[in-house]
């Protein structure tokens, strides 16, 4: 099968290269009043973004339902995931800040790959959302999240919530299915024993690190899977650069050495062609003839306007091989054009 085997779905080739993260509007970090999820999730579509991506585990539910309130039956590609279900807890057991959200409702988020696990979290979230879901991905399998409970989770899913999966796709009632994942093994391993639409690969082929574009890339192409890129920032070390005196993230986390030695270089060349860090960060994974859109998260329209112009802002080609010669890009990655 040829390198450039069309997108499995077409619904998949009519994503947009920058799509809306909506992690942020369900208090990612820090809570957000209803008033300024809505103006920025509005600023989006009046912008003419048509991708919006979000999950139960957004703030547990409320991202869900802000994206819905927001964006009523407006004509937009919305995907969420399942592998989670959410469960009531205590007030005891209430927090300024659980798994990284703040603020949120009364739920906590329990894995649940099962069928039926799945078909009940495809049913809240669309309750939630007031709308039909267009594509659903599984969300973070893999032994990043689950380590030594990986291989139950992924009989459970194969076992169960793919069959689910299937079901929903067959009668209609989403149009794609794939996996939301922050690690490529996972991918690999989906690719070889199932047949998948669609990939969001989070954080794993971005400008800085490029390891997916070896083997699960080609795969997807051979496969005809398409690939979104979700984190392009690496948790917001590609957005801010490491000038400033910190704390720098990667991967959700306090970044490394390594990596901020990394970032640093990489904007060691971004100055000397005047080139804004996160415009690169966000133009590079779209290069990739895998790679169908970009997906940032947005907690507002002024953050949608930088992306939105970072996007379009003109980069020379010479850039990308001065990255590349000095070993800050995979030599086989492949490099945007300027037209």
């Amino acid at each position: 099968m040829p390198l450039d085997t069309p997108p499995s779905h077409p619904l998949l080739a009519r994503l947009p290269a920058l799509g809306f993260g909506a992690a942020p509007v369900g208090n990612l970090y820090r809570a957000l009043s209803d008033g300024e999820a809505t103006a920025a999730i509005e600023a989006a579509v009046a912008a003419g973004i048509t991708y919006f991506d979000t999950a139960p585990h957004y703030g547990f539910g409320l991202s869900e339902q802000r994206l819905g309130a927001a964006l009523g039956d407006g004509p937009v590609i919305v995907s969420s995931k399942v592998g989670r279900r959410l469960e009531p807890i205590g007030a005891h057991e209430r927090a300024a800040l659980r798994f990284g959200f703040a603020d949120a409702p009364d739920l906590t988020p329990v894995f649940d790959y099962s069928y039926d696990g799945v078909m009940r979290s495809h049913e809240e979230s669309r309750a939630r959302l007031g709308r039909r879901i267009n594509i659903l991905y599984t969300h973070d399998l893999g032994e990043l999240t689950h380590a030594g409970d990986h291989e139950f989770y992924w009989q459970q899913f194969c076992e169960g919530g793919y069959r689910a999966l299937l079901e929903l796709k067959r009668t209609g009632a989403i149009d794609a299915i794939g996996l939301g994942v922050n690690e490529t093994a996972v991918c690999e391993r989906a690719l070889n024993e199932l047949q998948l639409d669609v990939l969001l690969l989070a954080g794993r082929y971005t400008l800085l690190e490029q390891g997916a574009c070896h083997r699960l890339l080609p795969h997807c192409q051979r496969a005809g899977v398409s690939v979104v890129v979700g984190g392009p920032y690496n948790s917001g070390i590609l957005a801010r650069g490491v000038k400033g005196d910190g704390p720098f993230y990667y991967d959700y986390e306090p970044a490394p050495a390594a990596v901020i030695d990394r970032v640093r270089a990489i904007e060691t060349v971004c100055d000397s062609f005047s080139v804004p860090l996160p415009a690169a960060a966000l133009q590079f994974p779209l290069a990739h003839p895998a790679v169908v859109s970009v997906i940032a998260g947005f907690a507002s329209a002024d953050e949608l306007a930088h992306a939105r112009r970072w996007l379009q802002t003109p980069i020379p080609s010479a850039f990308w091989q001065a990255l590349q010669e000095q070993g800050l890009i995979e030599t086989i990655a492949p490099l945007p054009v300027r037209l």
